[in-house]
Order: structure tokens, then C-alpha cells, then sequence
């Protein structure tokens, strides 16, 4: 989508775990914490001007980071905003690149001054269907039925939002991938059905949510509490990363 050459994913993941096994001493040990990978393409060509670039530049990013919720797994709040749009069909919204988060901040910054933790995107063209909430996908549990908007050319197909599905089709869990408006679940959960809201992203692995704002109406999910699915997710996909369960889908790559 912009215009950069295919890389070997066989030699970038081989490459990847030689870079690992040097650095293995970096890897954090406390509880919650890990090390942070981070794949980077930058253009090299020493030129100024609009077009695509003929020279790369590849390189792999390693940082030790903290747990994501030093205060504990406690439910974030999100601010719906129909005045902005992160992204658009035909764009490049499906993209892993950093356009996508510059076209976030205004709005990002407008949710924390009104004390609200991300933004929840809607569709670019209607402004009614949920996408994204902030850099990451998102899910709804309402009653027994697990959503989340369908991949449509302006949302990211992460490989989080990924295992969270393989891991409901696992368990037997009704999992759908449709369009999804937020009107839609604001009713559910005044009609009093069961409703959970999370997101999932390579950083926070599973972020419960627990209030949403929308026009200027304030509605709280599941108590403000998380939820037993939500929970399970983030239980089962931590798990499995740390080692402390079997990987029932070989998601798992030893490197030393």
C-alpha cells in the first residue's frame, strides 16, 4: 500500500531471533513485563520530492518495557467522536504506518482533556459503524455473541484481533466479524443485556472498557467492571506468552 518491497518473512523472523538471542539479556523478568519488538522500514533515498522511493532501510527495534497497567487491569473510558476520522476506505487505514497514528493525536488529545483514556473511532463515510478505539481493535460481547467490525479496507487486521478469534472458535464461542453500530450497543446495554467492551493490541493485549461517551450521553458497561470473557482473554493470551499454559495453536516460536 506504500509502495515498499515485499520483504523474506522467513529471513526477517530468522534475523529476528539471531537479534534476540544477542540481546536476551535485555528481556525484563518481573511480572508483567517484556520485551517490545518492533519491525521498522524507513526510505533511505537522498532526495526531496513526492514519490515512491527506490532505496529501504530495515531494521528491528528492541525495548524493554514495564507491565501496560501499572495500576492494575481496571476498565479504561472512551470518548465516541463523530467530528473527526481516523481513516477511510481506499486509504491507507489498513496499513501498519505511522500516517495512521498522526491522524489520531487531535482527536486523542481532545479525549484526554475531558478525562477520557482513547477515542473510539466510527466509519469515515456514514459516521455511525464502530472501527477502531484508539491504536487498537476492538470487541463487543453482547449476551452470548462475541463482535468486531469487519476487516473493510480502513480498519488494521491485527494479529492480536487475530488470536482473539481463533480463541473463541476454540471454545465454541459465537464469534462474528460485521458492521457494528455504536448505537447498536448503547441500546443493548440500556435494554439490559449482557454487554462487555475491549480492545486488543500487540501493547495492552486485551483493554477492558468501562464507560463510553457519545454526543452527550454517558454509558457505563457492565458496572464498570470487567468482564468475565474479557477477562478470560486476557488471562488465556498472557498465559500462553509467558509460558505458563500449553499453546493450543502454535503460536509459540522458541528461540533459545
Amino acid at each position: 500500500m506504500l509502495c515498499i518491497p515485499e520483504i523474506d518473512e522467513h529471513f526477517a523472523l530468522h534475523a529476528l531471533k539471531e537479534l534476540i538471542k544477542v540481546e536476551k539479556d535485555w528481556v525484563p523478568g518481573a511480572p508483567g513485563t517484556s520485551l517490545y519488538i518492533r519491525p521498522t522500514i524507513i526510505s533511505t533515498d537522498v532526495f526531496l520530492g513526492v514519490r515512491a522511493a527506490h532505496t529501504y532501510r530495515f531494521f528491528i527495534i528492541l525495548s524493554p518495557v514495564g507491565a501496560y497497567y501499572p495500576e492494575g487491569f481496571n476498565p479504561v473510558k472512551i470518548w465516541v467522536t463523530k467530528r473527526h476520522v481516523r481513516a477511510v476506505r481506499g486509504g491507507i487505514g489498513e496499513a501498519k504506518t505511522p500516517g495512521n497514528y498522526a491522524a489520531s493525536l487531535y482527536a486523542g488529545e481532545m479525549a484526554h482533556q475531558q478525562g477520557y483514556t482513547q477515542v473510539l473511532w466510527l466509519d469515515g463515510v456514514e459516521q455511525k459503524y464502530v472501527e477502531e478505539v484508539g491504536s487498537m481493535n476492538i470487541f463487543f460481547v453482547i449476551e452470548d455473541e462475541l463482535i468486531t467490525p469487519v476487516l473493510n479496507g480502513s480498519i488494521l487486521p491485527g494479529v492480536t484481533r487475530d488470536s482473539v478469534i481463533a480463541l473463541a472458535r476454540l471454545w465454541n464461542i459465537p464469534c462474528t466479524e460485521r458492521r457494528i453500530a455504536i448505537q447498536e450497543v448503547i441500546d443493548a446495554q440500556k435494554a439490559g443485556k449482557r454487554v462487555e467492551i475491549f480492545g486488543s493490541g500487540t501493547a495492552a493485549v486485551i483493554s477492558p472498557v468501562g464507560t463510553i461517551k457519545y454526543h452527550d450521553e454517558v454509558v457505563t458497561i457492565g458496572n464498570n467492571e470487567v468482564g468475565p470473557l474479557t477477562l478470560k482473554f486476557y488471562e488465556a493470551l498472557t498465559d500462553i506468552q509467558y509460558g505458563r499454559t500449553e499453546d493450543p495453536l502454535g503460536w509459540v516460536e522458541k528461540v533459545c
